[in-house]
Formats: C-alpha cells, structure tokens, sequence
C-alpha cells in the first residue's frame, strides 16, 4: 500500500505544492501508519526504523537542496528536515498517544477488561531468558522522559498529571 502511495503521490509533477503533499502525509499515511500504535510496546531498533521511515518520506516530499558554495544538488540532513516539517517526530507523537491512552485505560472502572488487563497479572509459565519489555515498562519511561516519573497508577486514575 505504501508503494502505491509513494509513486502515486510523492512523484506527482513539480507544478504540485509541498503543502499539499505534506498534508497527504499526516492524514492518510501517518494516520493509517501509527493505527494501534497505542498497545505496542517497541524496542529502539523498532523506534529508528520509524524514524528512518519518516525521514525517507519527508526526503521525497521536500526534495534535494542545491547547495550554495558548490552548486551540487545533495539530500536534505535531518536536522534540515525537522526544521522544515515543523512538528514532533513519528516516535514523539506515538509515545504521546501511548501515554493518553493509559491515563484512560486508568480511568476506567475495574469491571472493563482493559483496566483488568492492566492491573492483574499473567499466571502461567514464562519463557526463558531475559524479559522482554512490555506495554507497562514503556509507559513508564515515557513518563519518565516527560518528567512525571514519580507517578504510578493510583495518581494516574485520580488524573493528576497531564501528560503533554
């Protein structure tokens, strides 16, 4: 689907403005991209491929930069690309809907599935090696990056910190 939307969209004619073609990419792929990103729980690895993904998308909207000193075309650092876009990245935005969720998933009464499935924890077996980190873990550093890292989930529930 992606493929289709690059040659379809992103390699339209010159006469078609960036604005355009920015706003193609925050409400269709950007959107359809980060559907569900709530639940996930990502290691770095996965965090730079986002990063990677959104870099290289923003590199066919805006183009190549002619350089001043040389005159050679070259593609576009990017710091220049953040600069240019004017808005968080593709991690910040998913690690904000990620903790807006939990501060509903908090909320919620204790008879809904999604609040049991937050508070009780598994039975059974676990796999061996090291664990991996889960939806909670991630929750909570990004609360700790954000600096409310003190919180837990009775003040989640009582909704005392804002989040963004």
């Amino acid at each position: 689907m992606l493929a289709i939307f690059r040659r379809r969209i992103f390699c339209l004619p010159v006469c078609n403005p960036k604005n355009l073609k920015i706003k193609i990419y925050r409400t269709i792929i950007l959107l359809a991209f980060l559907y569900g990103c709530e639940t996930w729980s990502l290691a770095l690895r996965e965090e730079r491929k986002l990063r990677v993904f959104e870099n290289k998308v923003l590199r066919r909207v805006f183009g190549p930069k002619k350089d001043e000193v040389t005159g050679e075309w070259r593609k576009l650092h990017n710091g220049e690309l953040n600069v240019l876009f004017l808005s968080p990245n593709i991690v910040r935005m998913m690690k904000s809907r990620r903790m807006i969720w939990a501060g509903h998933v908090a909320r919620m009464g204790e008879g809904r599935g999604m609040f049991r499935v937050l508070v009780e924890k598994p039975w059974g077996k676990r796999p061996l090696g090291r664990p991996r980190h889960g939806w909670e873990s991630n929750i909570k550093m990004d609360l700790k990056e954000v600096g409310f890292g003190g919180m837990d989930r009775i003040e989640l529930t009582q909704g005392r910190g804002r989040y963004l």
